[in-house]
């Protein structure tokens, strides 16, 4: 296992084609990421939405650069696992990614989802610009007025830096082992609860 990470600057992610073969511009992809536990969960739901066109899994927020998983896994790094996604903004607004991203793990929970304990696991949104950390603000205050959640949202807003992908065998993680048993446990019911909720707004199965 090569437990080396390269880092990924925050505004690096752009379309490799940038242009179609009849000249017609292709608008840049837009960038968000987002931490919610075990990135193996939320990478399997993002995937699965329209308008989502890549999700890589990794590290952000922490003090050491190119970390392991190993060492993420002892809670002493300060980074968070998270997803890096790019989407078409033309398909899906980062509003809805918001509404995804609060309503496929629990918000509520400090430093914890479910038996995955840890700053590791902090429930957070990396904001890439004003724009993006105004609108989390909106909607976590709307989020606490709405009664959705049974305590108040304790996600994290902090500031996106430096993105480190993980190492290769945790990219598409619950497609490649959907027999895992924490797959089976965990990924397998978020994704279901996900597809439950907004199937209008599922990728269809090829």
């Amino acid at each position: 296992m090569d437990d080396k990470t390269k880092a990924t600057p925050d505004k690096e992610s752009k379309s490799d084609d940038t242009a179609q073969k009849n000249d017609t511009p292709k608008k840049p992809l837009q960038v968000a990421t987002f931490g919610g536990g075990c990135f193996w969960c939320t990478e399997a739901v993002f995937l699965k939405l329209k308008g989502v066109e890549k999700v890589v899994s990794g590290y952000t927020g922490g003090k050491i650069k190119n970390p392991t998983y190993a060492q993420v896994s002892e809670g002493l790094t300060g980074h968070a696992e998270v997803i890096r996604l790019e989407y078409n903004a033309d398909e899906i607004k980062f509003e809805q990614l918001l509404d995804v991203f609060f309503h496929t793990h629990d918000p509520t929970t400090k430093n914890r989802q479910g038996a995955d304990v840890g700053t590791q696991y902090r429930s957070s949104i990396f904001f890439h610009d004003e724009v993006q950390k105004e609108a989390a603000q909106k909607v976590i205050a709307e989020l606490d007025k709405s009664g959705d959640f049974d305590a108040p949202i304790v996600t994290t807003l902090e500031e996106m830096k430096v993105f480190y992908p993980a190492e290769d065998y945790h990219q598409d993680y619950f497609a490649l082992n959907p027999k895992n048993p924490y797959c089976q446990a965990v990924v397998g019911p978020k994704v279901s609860k996900f597809m439950k909720r907004y199937k209008d707004m599922a990728k269809k199965d090829k």
